[in-house]
């Protein structure tokens, strides 16, 4: 299967990015600038601020040396199986579940710094 196929098959789609901030004071001030740049709406959560739904802002401890990229797809379990044939390693630990499938799961690997995670669209 070509990437292209899979990007149609799996209907692949970047949902969000997050960045890795040293803690929540940054995360909200990063998240401000959003705002002021691109009218991003600010919404604090417990772990991390999001501005819109395109950038999740970590308080600190986020996975991935710079931040993570989401991935939506129509069925994470197969698209799990893609990815693991390219090479990736899913962190079990951060599966989770819903009715029988996965819906979210992180891989080990990082590419240019970031963690990837799939998220069921």
């Amino acid at each position: 299967m070509g990437i292209e196929n899979a990007i149609e098959m799996f209907d692949m789609k970047v949902g969000h990015v997050g960045i890795n901030a040293d803690g929540p004071e940054q995360a909200a001030a990063w998240a401000e600038d959003f705002l002021r740049l691109l009218g991003f709406p600010v919404k604090d959560g417990e772990k991390s601020v999001w501005s819109g739904d395109l950038v999740e802002i970590m308080k600190g401890n986020g996975r991935g040396t710079a931040g993570h990229i989401a991935i939506k797809v129509n069925d994470c379990d197969k698209a799990l199986e893609y990815f693991k044939s390219r090479g990736m390693t899913p962190v079990e630990e951060t599966r989770k579940v819903e009715n029988g499938r996965t819906v979210f799961i992180y891989f080990k690997e990082e590419i240019a710094g970031f963690a990837i995670h799939l998220n069921q669209a």
